[in-house]
């Protein structure tokens, strides 16, 4: 964050200075008193179990210079500034707004129901290759974690790549009037917050949204193989880039699994035909590359630049990490979340690779309401067709992934339900052996990656 005046900033929040100096500057902003500097200006939220509010003694004590909150009261610091507002979580959103329009980066904006993270790691790397790039850290795509990202700009910026995650409608437009981009990203329209949308329609009408507040000559970029996406986007009055497999503008033909090493593919795009490697596994992955390939253009790079930098992506923690140990046996641990999209990506990577059995260690997937026997059944279809060896659940609700597999034809005494980790660690102690590919996923409650480490000290 750059210099900021105590008086532009109680401007761009609508607040008042009730106490303590108009004058001075602050460079860093802060959410959490933990993590508070010397300077800083504090923006006090609220959650369900806390409320930051108390914490401005601690807040004052450790140095903040600013302080804006929305309680009354008398504060009469007489070193800290205190802007009050009407809501701090609003004051944040309007400060990054504000913020924003001071620079001139260009901005893309990446949604779907899954795959957006990586999307938008992928599509940052390849924009690294010739700019200085600002991207949302980690899960930070939310009404809070998006306005402190974007509080972290500077002028040595030229592009941003910024996640937008959502739980229900108006949040993701909320998001667009800070980041105003140049380029918006649907990866695909899936089964993720079904349960507050209800049904996959409104799941895309919410994620719709990021094409609202674009920036001046905006762009869509958006997956043709999906069709409700595809069908959804004809009403848009923007350019629109395809990308996919099946079909496109940016097309991948000859998709070749290569394992551990990754994934192959040629590229026909605006007339030409290039090879491109992958180091990560998946065809969903070739989709998310297929993204970055079409905002690289767009961002006026070589083909040359984009297929380089692809080559040299890096894998994600717990999101298809592939370790193989020195007992012969492999872990695909996926255990970042789930959803019945991103299951089925995973048992796809888990059948293209090399082993003596191929076995799925697959948990429940959580907040999917009314739809959760429906969402866990359509994995049981995925698992059916997937070519397993074994099949083992784990939890209440995946058992119901082991009864359609074994409804759609799947051997029963391949099929193992458990309803803990404890109970799936112990069976698998004594059970896998040389040569086994084993996948680990669940949604991120469930904490699958314990069990995906046990595996890996047995082995």
């Amino acid at each position: 964050m750059i210099n900021l005046k105590i008086t532009d900033i109680a401007t761009a929040v609508k607040g008042e200075i009730v106490c303590g100096p108009k004058d001075g500057m602050v460079d860093k902003i802060s959410l959490d008193t933990r993590t508070l500097e010397q300077g800083s200006l504090f923006i006090p939220l609220r959650g369900e179990r806390f409320d930051g509010h108390d914490f401005l003694a601690q807040a004052a004590r450790k140095g903040a210079r600013v302080m804006i909150v929305d309680r009354e009261g008398d504060y009469g610091y007489r070193y800290v500034s205190v802007i009050r507002v009407k809501d701090t979580l609003e004051a944040l959103h309007l400060l990054a707004r504000w913020y924003r329009t001071r620079f001139e980066a260009d901005f893309v904006a990446v949604t779907g129901s899954t795959g957006k993270t990586t999307t938008k790691n992928i599509i940052a790397t390849v924009l690294e290759a010739k700019y200085n790039v600002l991207k949302t850290p980690g899960n930070y795509n939310n009404q809070i974690g998006l306005p402190a990202t974007i509080m972290s700009l500077d002028v040595s910026h030229r592009a941003g790549v910024i996640e937008m995650g959502m739980s229900g409608y108006g949040e993701i437009e909320n998001l667009m009037k800070i980041v105003k981009p140049k380029v918006s990203v649907i990866t695909n329209i899936g089964m993720s917050h079904i349960e507050r949308l209800g049904s996959r329609e409104g799941v895309l009408r919410a994620k719709m949204e990021v094409f609202s507040g674009m920036a001046k000559d905006p762009t869509a970029v958006i997956n043709a193989d999906d069709p409700l996406l595809r069908s959804g986007s004809k009403g848009l009055d923007i350019p629109v880039v395809y990308y996919g497999i099946k079909e496109g503008d940016y097309k991948a033909e000859n998709v070749l699994s290569r394992g551990e090493e990754g994934t192959s593919y040629t590229l026909l795009a605006e007339g030409g035909r290039f090879e491109v490697v992958l180091p990560l596994p998946g065809r969903h992955n070739v989709y998310n590359s297929l993204a970055a390939v079409v905002v690289g253009r767009l961002f006026s790079m070589e083909f040359e630049e984009i297929i380089r930098a692809l080559r040299g992506l890096e894998g994600e923690r717990m999101r298809l990490t592939i370790h193989s140990t020195p007992g012969g046996i492999s872990v695909i641990n996926d255990a970042y979340n789930a959803s019945p999209d991103s299951m089925k990506s995973a048992l796809e990577v888990l059948s293209d690779m090399p082993g003596e059995r191929k076995i799925a260690v697959l948990a429940d997937m959580l907040e999917m309401g009314t739809f959760s026997e429906e969402g866990h059944r359509l994995v049981g279809q995925y698992a059916a067709y997937a070519g397993l060896d074994v099949l083992i659940t784990v939890g209440d609700k995946s058992r119901f992934i082991a009864l359609e597999a074994e409804e759609r034809g799947m051997d029963p005494r391949r099929v193992y339900c458990f309803e803990n980790k404890g109970q799936a660690a112990e069976f698998l102690y004594d059970f896998i052996k040389e040569g086994d590919v084993i996948l680990v996923k669940g949604s991120r409650r469930t904490r699958m990656e314990e069990l995906a480490g046990r595996i890996l000290e047995r082995s």
